[in-house]
């Protein structure tokens, strides 16, 4: 990988991107057991509405990470990850594991960056609350 290599047009920034939609990683993840119906990856992700979960689900189908299969009369249908899909699950488990070791400072940070500064002045009360 060169200096360049998070740059515009660059593969590295396909990855991050393909990444950075939270649902992405997770339906993914929620795969890695092998084939889902929708309304099961549903169950086993919860916090996702059908709308997001199909959205989703399409995304990661168009970029080759997802495969949907469908009985022969079209009722049942099944999502599995393609073997390009299954290339993302170590990164996912390593981020994952990046977030269970330092998620608590960055907690904390977030928290003490959204504190108010003791040192700033307070903003002037208007005359009439006097």
């Amino acid at each position: 990988m060169t200096t360049d290599s998070l740059l515009a047009d660059c593969r590295a920034r396909l990855a991050f991107d393909l990444l950075s939609n939270t649902w992405n990683a997770v339906v993914l993840w929620a795969l890695r057991d092998g084939p889902r119906r929708p309304v099961e990856l549903r169950e086993r992700i919860g916090g996702i509405s059908s709308k997001v979960l199909t959205e989703t689900l399409r995304r990661l189908q168009s970029n080759g990470l997802v495969d949907r299969q469908a009985d022969a009369g079209g009722h049942q249908v099944e999502y599995r990850l393609t073997a390009l899909g299954r290339t993302l699950l170590a990164p996912i488990d390593a981020v994952g594991a990046w977030a269970f070791e330092y998620g608590e400072e960055v907690m904390a940070a977030r928290e003490a960056a959204s504190a108010p500064d003791p040192q700033s002045p307070r903003p002037p009360v208007p005359d009439d609350l006097n």
